[in-house]
């Protein structure tokens, strides 16, 4: 399968799409003002212990305290076979009111953002993950991912290990380490090693509430965590984000190095690579598929549902056959679509009522075989009676509907409009791709007052930084007329609906 990586950074905003055979499949966006904090670890104070929750509520210094569960508190010493932090079945759970009090330190790691009124998920089981390993301070075995099936690549890692390990702590061994060489895993035995003393170092220092450790950004984390051997390349179009990335890659993961590509194509990376048109469709209920046949995806506080509908799609033979293929379509895209819209927690799909058993059975397992990729921890239960597939799925931040848009003020919530930072970016975007095509070089922004203001007030340098780029003028004209969403780019010289030129000339000679 042809893996690529593509990543767009501007000032206020990175984007980094992954792409599996030409499709986008997920899509990561992270803001300045707004940085993802999993991975983080805090010296923390204990404000409330509440014994019949088994769970604590930490300050770690956020507009919402933490949540820390008793089962959370201890690392499980069992040797872990699946490279991740498993649980015994039967594990014991300390009585929380006996290991914390009210106004008690503790050092806490966040393993899931803030999601709507709810602080972050906290864990007292600290895991500082490496190219090849992840540490865990409080505990002592050596796991294997199952991924590694090799029995002697396993003993070699294995022995590797427990010949460079230190006194102290757990290690799990990554699926990338099969590639390594004894020096490289080493190496990250050595670095984690020190960036635990550096964590505990920084704790006795400081006082609670307290950062005592900011994990990698995203770019970072995202190359760390998926930029393997089965990643055919990597394209970033920052010239600064490249230097730090072949930097990063150079010193942690050689081998990879001639695979990062500085972009440097006249069209927005994201409109080279057809990624624009499918963020535009991340925020639509309805999703189109191959055939005719059509999703209806709708998010609610408590849960996910899916519905499949044929839609246009006839077919050639029977009814019973018309809709198995119509579900196994739908099984490939709501796959993609839970990855690309990063959806959790319960999911209930609701695929077209099949008769047969064995279709049933089929339509099974092509779901469990499309989520192989989902890098999010995920169980799928076998086809209702009522053709219904329930699945969880981890959740670790707001999904992508949520980080795009806002509750929509006309309409009390029941809708969605973009907020002011996407469409100031969408503006920007907009604004960069027009430079470009039409070569006009004295610009106006019609916009709604809410929106106008906010781009005077809070992106004044980003607009500044495009009239330097272009070398063009451009100003901002407030139009209470206009809805929030919608803008217009007109040439000062001539009057022209810049928006509507640009698309006239892209479609004439529009390319991939």
């Amino acid at each position: 399968m042809k893996k690529e990586i593509i990543i767009n950074s501007s000032l206020h905003e990175v984007r980094v799409a992954l792409m599996e055979e030409g499709e986008v499949v997920e899509l990561l966006v992270e803001r300045t003002d707004s940085k993802r904090i999993v991975g983080n670890v805090y010296k923390g104070k204990v404000t409330s212990v509440k014994p019949g929750l088994q769970a604590a509520f930490i300050d770690i210094g956020l507009e919402r305290a933490g949540f820390l569960h008793a089962s959370d508190l201890e690392h499980d010493d069992e040797e872990e076979e699946n490279g991740g932090r498993g649980r015994s079945r039967f594990r014991r759970v300390p009585d929380i009111g006996s290991v914390l009090k009210t106004g008690d330190d503790i050092i806490v790691q966040v393993t899931k953002e803030p999601i709507s009124s709810k602080g972050p998920r906290l864990t007292a089981d600290i895991s500082l993950p490496g190219r090849y390993l992840v540490m865990m301070p409080k505990g002592r075995h050596i796991g294997v991912s199952r991924k590694i099936e090799d029995r002697k690549e396993r003993g070699r890692l294995k022995q590797i290990l427990q010949d460079s390990r230190p006194e102290k702590g757990a290690f799990i061994i990554r699926t990338a380490a099969t590639v390594a060489s004894d020096q490289a895993i080493e190496a990250d035995v050595k670095y984690l090693s020190n960036l635990f003393t550096a964590i505990d170092e920084n704790n006795r220092e400081a006082t609670a509430p307290a950062l005592i450790h900011e994990d990698v950004g995203m770019v970072v984390g995202l190359i760390r965590d998926i930029f393997k051997e089965d990643t055919s390349r990597l394209i970033i179009d920052d010239q600064g984000d490249f230097d730090r990335l072949s930097k990063y890659i150079k010193t942690f993961a050689p081998e990879l190095r001639n695979r990062v590509q500085r972009y440097k194509g006249d069209l927005p990376i994201f409109d080279q690579f057809e990624i624009e048109a499918e963020i535009r469709k991340t925020l639509d209920k309805r999703v189109w598929m191959k055939k005719g046949g059509y999703l209806i995806i709708e998010q609610t506080e408590a849960l996910v549902s899916i519905d499949v509908n044929t839609g246009r799609f006839t077919g050639r033979r029977n009814q019973e056959e018309t809709i198995f293929q119509t579900n196994l379509l739908a099984a490939k895209e709501v796959a993609r679509q839970l990855r690309l819209r990063d959806l959790g927690g319960i999911i209930v799909i609701d695929f077209i009522d099949m008769e047969n058993e064995n279709n049933r059975k089929r339509l099974f397992n092509e779901m469990r075989n499309h989520l192989k990729n989902d890098r999010a921890r995920h169980k799928v239960f076998q086809v209702s009676g009522l053709g219904l597939i329930e699945m969880s799925r981890q959740r670790v931040r707001p999904s992508l509907e949520s980080q795009l848009s806002n509750d929509c003020p006309y309409c009390t919530g029941v809708g969605k409009v973009l907020s002011m930072e996407t469409m100031s970016s969408k503006i920007e975007r907009l604004i960069h791709r027009i430079a470009i095509v039409t070569k006009e070089t004295r610009l106006q922004i019609q916009a709604n007052p809410v929106l106008a203001l906010y781009m005077l007030e809070e992106r004044p340098e980003q607009f500044r930084e495009l009239c330097r780029s272009f070398n063009i003028e451009l100003n901002v004209l407030d139009d209470p007329t206009l809805h929030v969403e919608e803008f217009r780019v007109v040439s000062l010289d001539s009057g022209k609906d810049l928006i509507a030129e640009f698309e006239k000339k892209t479609q004439r000679g529009g390319r991939r």
